[in-house]
């Protein structure tokens, strides 16, 4: 079975239904997701899983509506502020950064009109230019959303392959100049998820 995980269900509420794909909105932010994936892949067969939702692009390489799948995510609310190695008792490494499946990378690259590209997960969703200029110096990523690092981390740990779909809605900066365009980002990443998904054969 194919899991595709949303955080709220309005993101892929056009997504046809197919054969052994189900789709489960988890809830908003990192930790929703971690705990919403992890039990549900605790309890079901799945071969693969699919975090699948709206984000915001950054305007270097994207724009509203396209759709995006994340190489790798960071997760930039751990660690120290600005960067930088942590250093723990006992040689333990703090986990801030997973890939998605080469695998499913390279069958996603296959599809018309593709991009790929880093991913960053907040917490915060960012509202300033400053902010947003912090990231692409750190992390050079594409899109930004609150859940891929989660879903992709707790894929990992079951040793599931997965990988991250954005739909761009939006610019990651200052809010009132982001065109945030909720149906646009539906729309893209709905079309890019099922033309993926598709790449199975799975119908019905």
């Amino acid at each position: 079975m194919i899991l595709v995980v949303c955080a709220v269900a309005d993101e892929l509420r056009a997504f046809v239904p197919r054969r052994d794909v189900e789709i489960i909105a988890v809830g908003v932010g990192p930790v929703e997701a971690a705990l919403g994936t992890a039990r549900a892949l605790a309890g079901r067969h799945v071969t693969l899983a699919v975090n699948a939702g709206i984000g915001g692009g950054f305007r270097a390489r994207t724009k509203i509506g396209d759709a995006v799948a994340v190489t790798e995510s960071h997760y930039v609310d751990l660690g120290l502020e600005g960067g930088g190695a942590v250093h723990l008792p006992g040689g333990i490494v703090i986990a801030d950064r997973v890939g998605a499946d080469a695998e499913l990378l390279a069958r996603y690259a296959k599809i018309p009109h593709a991009i790929l590209g880093v991913g960053v997960t907040s917490a915060t969703i960012t509202t300033s230019d400053e902010r947003a200029h912090e990231l692409e110096t750190r992390y050079s990523p594409t899109s930004e959303a609150m859940e891929g690092f989660s879903v992709l981390r707790a894929a990992q740990l079951a040793r599931i392959p997965a990988i991250e779909l954005r739909g761009i809605s939006n610019f990651v900066g200052n809010r009132a100049a982001s065109n945030w365009d909720f149906r646009a980002g539906a729309a893209a990443v709905v079309a890019m998820l099922e033309s993926f998904i598709d790449s199975f054969a799975l119908r019905g």
